[in-house]
């Protein structure tokens, strides 16, 4: 999986298309992130319990990693990644565009 926690992405389908955000959580198994500010939706819910709040809450739901490109930090627009190893034998990700690394 390409994109990580705390790197920033750019939304390039689906209704918040152009936005940009951070990603809070990566879930590898179901392919899926999610990322500040980006797809919320409204759930209506019941009050279970006395800290559970009723009503209609918003909050952010996740989004398909196919949907999104990471942002490159130097050349500051949305790139494909690669993977190489370092003289030290550290593997990095580097943007395809620039050759920067990233992490």
């Amino acid at each position: 999986m390409n994109i990580r926690k705390n790197d920033t992405v750019l939304v390039i389908a689906g209704k918040d298309r152009g936005k940009k955000g951070k990603v809070r959580l990566v879930f590898p198994k179901k392919n899926r992130i999610i990322v500040e500010g980006i797809n919320f939706i409204k759930r209506h819910t019941r009050p279970t319990g006395q800290a559970r709040q009723a009503g209609i809450i918003e909050r952010e739901e996740a989004v398909n990693i196919s949907n999104v490109m990471l942002l490159c930090g130097k050349c500051h627009k949305p790139v494909r990644i690669g993977y190489k190893e370092l003289e030290d034998g550290k593997k990095v990700r580097y943007c395809k565009s620039c050759q920067e690394v990233i992490d």
